[in-house]
């Protein structure tokens, strides 16, 4: 019934977490820090790029899955400042065709290892 989906295109979970989860047709993938799973490390720039990068993971899992942006029906993004939302969203808008998921976006306090952003979602085969 619970399928784990793992690659190794995208960063290890770094804790008691799978990056995704398939069940019933909808792959819950958890939120991806923008680390470069080549380097470890969170690219040069800001929110921007970082952006960028959580998307890149985000990819790599879908495409594990059998899957691409298209079949993204939700999403959630978390930013360290709600002052980088505008850089963040001209990043996220680029990730897809003409029609959008549902998106929810929210400022927290701190975001693990001080990341400017994160982002989960949920798609559906």
């Amino acid at each position: 019934m619970k399928k784990i989906i793992a690659t190794n295109a995208a960063p290890a979970a770094i804790g008691p977490y799978s990056q995704a989860v398939e069940v019933n047709g909808f792959i819950y993938i958890s939120g991806q820090l923008p680390i470069d799973p080549a380097t470890g490390e969170f690219p040069a720039g800001g929110v921007k790029e970082q952006t960028e990068q959580s998307f890149k993971n985000i990819k790599a899992i879908l495409a594990e899955a059998g899957l691409t942006t298209d079949n993204i029906v939700k999403t959630l993004v978390l930013l360290s400042d709600m002052a980088d939302f505008a850089g963040m969203n001209e990043v996220y808008a680029a990730q897809f065709g003409e029609t959008f998921p549902a998106r929810s976006a929210f400022a927290v306090k701190t975001l693990p290892k001080n990341a400017l952003v994160e982002i989960e979602v949920i798609a559906a085969r």
